[in-house]
């Protein structure tokens, strides 16, 4: 049976204030063992298939860690950000607005490297990947594959690299089954034969996973893009309905350069 399991950042309130404070290594360490203990007991809770214990403690654990240090955003990833509302439909045709945003804000240095993390920042980020991933583990034993893929989502956050996470997270947008899900679980799977080695006994299954999963997106995409293209059609009607006509007056027809051209067509 599985020791890692997965996510949910749901963090117990008694430890809260130590998760956030700024921590000595000694601290750090004792929290680590801490979690460290209710893990193994969130184990023998998940042997056991005490699901619901499983999970409340593998968040226990989880909170008594120090949180995930966020990355600073770069200017660029600031501008970015800021594009959609600052910039859509302003800027694009000239070039200039978007430029605007950095000459019109104050001069900021470069973006300092993110330092090496030391040991046992490496060892907090180890555990949070193993315990959102025991957490994630649960979720799937609830049937709540959501939640599976956000609790694998933040293990990855942690350790990129983690196959267990990448398998757990793939399989639950499996069963999730829309169109971005299963494109996720594309990405998944792709990155996952990379990863395993070529003598693992999972490789083959991740091949024949990834196979069957193309045709199964393709459908995905046309369902939903079907069902948006029926839902701005009723809503076209319901506008051209007030002059008389209906999306039935409007042809359209490949262009052969990747468009299409429109033609009006007066319905007998």
């Amino acid at each position: 049976m599985s020791s890692d399991l997965s996510d949910t950042l749901q963090h117990d309130d008694s430890h809260e204030h130590e998760a956030t404070a700024v921590l000595d290594d000694t601290q750090i360490q004792r929290l680590l063992d801490e979690a460290n203990d209710l893990k193994l007991q969130g184990n023998e809770h998940f042997r056991k298939q005490s699901w619901d214990e499983a999970l409340g403690v593998y968040r226990s654990a989880l909170g008594k860690l120090p949180k995930r240090k966020v990355r600073a955003q770069t200017i660029e990833e600031k501008v970015r950000s800021r594009e959609p509302e600052d910039t859509k439909g302003k800027g694009r045709d000239t070039g200039e607005e978007v430029d605007e945003v950095d000459q019109s804000s104050s001069p900021e240095p470069p973006a300092e490297p993110e330092p090496e993390p030391t040991e046992l920042e490496r060892e907090c980020a180890k555990a949070r990947a193993v315990l959102n991933s025991n957490i994630g583990a649960c979720f799937v034993k609830l049937g709540d594959h959501k939640e599976v893929v956000h609790a694998c989502t933040e293990a990855l956050h942690d350790d990129p690299t983690y196959v267990r996470a990448l398998q757990r997270r793939a399989t639950s947008n499996e069963q999730i089954g829309s169109w971005s899900a299963l494109s996720s679980a594309q990405e998944d799977y792709t990155k996952l034969l990379d990863l395993l080695p070529p003598t693992s006994p999972q490789l083959s299954e991740t091949k024949r996973a990834l196979l069957a999963l193309k045709p199964r997106v393709e459908a995905a995409q046309k369902r939903e893009t079907d069902e948006m293209l029926d839902k701005l059609k009723g809503l076209g009607n319901s506008i051209l309905g007030n002059f008389g006509l209906s999306t039935n007056n409007f042809q359209f027809t490949p262009n052969g350069q990747g468009g299409y051209s429109m033609n009006f067509v007066r319905c007998q």
